[in-house]
């Protein structure tokens, strides 16, 4: 399905004709952020084309606030914090209309020495993964549907007031509402339309929960596009509410109301390009879907480092909210973890267990590791969930923080079979960074209970 939105030949003229003279090009980081170098397009054209440009690798290495940290192998004073390559993937050159005379290009990532390339990085996860799934002759296709709050004040002047006080662009529960988000159209309707001329394929926007909450979603794509449309468009939402005056965060719970999901949708398809889920067994699944969905659902604890990366992301698991802590499966029950959806073809499973703040390569590649574990061991799919998964107190359920979660991953058998040894502990150390830093913080929870009355 997926395409190349913006041909190395169509770059050249548009170079030639003055219509472009900037050429981003883009890697994405642990955080799941577009981090790299806007490039005159000449110089790219004449030489990072065909030869790559170089990055620090401390951009695989830093916390959210880019401060270099210890316990990453790849990176360290010790080793001078060197480069790594920067190789642009033209199969994702795109031109990017909200930011004028600019196209975009994604980038993996290899060694300057030649050994190959960096096993860590999220995209080269996302693929190894993605070979294991095609030795059993399969393919993955995913969607991501990414929910965000809106307010009317800029990021300078969120930053300036420390993130309080904000004004959200809706004052009600929007949810479904059109004449709620009419109030926004004209961003969401930018956001929709520059999408589009970026490649992407917007399918609808619609109103959310939360005060000034709102989601666009798109078409899905092949597991790789997929991931990479989805930081394209985190990434390009900010800069356009950013050029409006406007803020857009993207966390995974930003205030008490309802928090910023990402649910994924997830299916396999065969060398004939048909569902290798749908079949004649429950709820219309094959041997194959079912044991896909087996290995989702005994590998999701396990794997929670990769679906809620930070210490906010579990403050969305709320009982009685929509953000499931139940690993069950149930056909379109939203209670459940697994949300299987969709008729003939278009089956599909939905994990609703992400958050917005999610990777979407890491995300994925879980997802991709889940179903290769179930099918290799031919996992028995328990039985669905047909009520209220909250209420089942058999059902497994998500880790409560970001440290249960540390402790899962760094114990399982798993994940070291699926994703090697140094990706485990590279992502172990992301987490240990962020609950460092957030053991030795005094929050405003702390003050306010205790300033005066302690």
């Amino acid at each position: 399905m997926s395409r190349t939105p913006f041909s190395l030949e169509q770059l050249r003229v548009a170079v030639a004709e003055g219509e472009i003279d900037t050429v981003v090009l883009a890697l994405t980081d642990m955080q799941g952020r577009l981090q790299g170098k806007r490039i005159h397009a000449p110089f790219f054209l004449d030489n990072v084309l065909e030869n790559g440009s170089e990055g620090c690798n401390y951009l695989l290495a830093v916390d959210v606030d880019m401060n270099t940290v210890d316990g990453y192998a790849m990176s360290s004073w010790e080793r001078g914090y060197g480069d790594f390559a920067m190789k642009p993937d033209l199969d994702t050159l795109r031109r990017t209309p909200w930011q004028p005379g600019s196209a975009m290009v994604l980038a993996d990532l290899e060694w300057l020495d030649g050994s190959g390339p960096v096993v860590a990085s999220p995209r080269q996860i996302l693929r190894r993964q993605l070979d294991r799934l095609a030795a059993h002759g399969l393919t993955a296709y995913a969607g991501t549907e990414l929910e965000f709050v809106l307010y009317r004040d800029s990021y300078e002047e969120a930053w300036s007031r420390g993130y309080r006080d904000l004004t959200p662009a809706n004052q009600y529960n929007v949810d479904y509402s059109l004449l709620g988000t009419a109030r926004v159209e004209p961003l969401l309707r930018r956001i929709r339309t520059e999408m589009a001329a970026a490649g992407l394929t917007p399918e609808s926007a619609k109103g959310e929960c939360n005060l000034g909450q709102h989601e666009i979603a798109f078409r899905y794509d092949e597991a790789v596009a997929c991931a990479d449309h989805h930081v394209v468009y985190k990434n390009g939402a900010k800069e356009i509410a950013a050029q409006e005056g406007m803020a857009i965060t993207f966390m995974a719970k930003p205030n008490a109301r309802e928090g910023n999901s990402c649910h994924i949708h997830f299916s396999l398809r065969d060398a004939s390009g048909s569902s290798a889920m749908l079949g004649d067994g429950p709820a219309h699944l094959s041997v194959t879907g079912q044991r896909v969905l087996a290995g989702l659902l005994a590998t999701m604890r396990e794997f929670s480092l990769l679906f809620a990366p930070n210490i906010n992301s579990y403050k969305r698991y709320q009982p009685g909210s929509f953000a499931p802590t139940a690993l069950r499966w149930g056909t379109d029950n939203r209670t459940c973890a697994l949300r299987l959806v969709g008729h003939g073809q278009g089956m599909r499973v939905e994990n609703r267990v992400p958050g917005a703040d999610v990777n979407p390569y890491l995300a994925i590649a879980a997802l991709v590791a889940g179903a290769v574990h179930g099918i290799e061991h031919e996992l028995e799919l328990a039985e669905e969930c047909t009520g209220n998964a909250y209420d089942d107190p058999a059902a497994e359920r998500v880790p409560a923080t970001l440290r249960d979660a540390l402790d899962l991953w760094q114990g399982s058998t798993v994940a070291p079979e699926a994703f090697g040894d140094e990706v485990v502990a590279h992502y172990a150390n992301y987490a240990k960074v962020e609950l460092s830093a957030f053991d030795a913080a005094v929050t405003d929870w702390e003050l306010t209970r205790g300033f005066e009355r302690l």
